[in-house]
């Protein structure tokens, strides 16, 4: 039992954080509707992991880097955190593409 993932998880979601505020990319563009965002986002792959773990498609893996503390059966502690940071990534790597084909065109024309 260990706190690795978890920690490595939080250092790289804060990581993405200061990345997308200091480029305002996404949270830093609009805090609001970016936390909105996310949330549903989490929520939804929250719920896609729920009905998986019911129709018994994912199970938990007893690494030994993880924490070993579950939410819910099969359900580790890790899993939401990894969620929120799937989102975040995906929102920053969408929103940085917009940025830098926008200052493509800006350049071309």
């Amino acid at each position: 039992m260990s706190a690795a993932y978890l920690i490595a998880l939080l250092v790289s979601l804060a990581g993405m954080v200061l990345l997308d505020v200091r480029h305002r990319l996404f949270l830093g563009r609009d805090p609001l509707r970016a936390t909105i965002v996310l949330a549903a986002g989490t929520v939804f792959f929250l719920l896609w992991d729920i009905a998986g773990i019911g129709l018994g498609i994912f199970f938990r893996d007893d690494g030994e880097f993880a924490t070993g503390i579950l939410l819910a059966p099969e359900l580790p502690l890790e899993e939401p955190i990894f969620l929120l940071f799937l989102c975040q990534l995906t929102m920053v790597l969408v929103c940085g593409a917009e940025k830098m084909l926008a200052a493509r065109r800006r350049d071309d024309a």
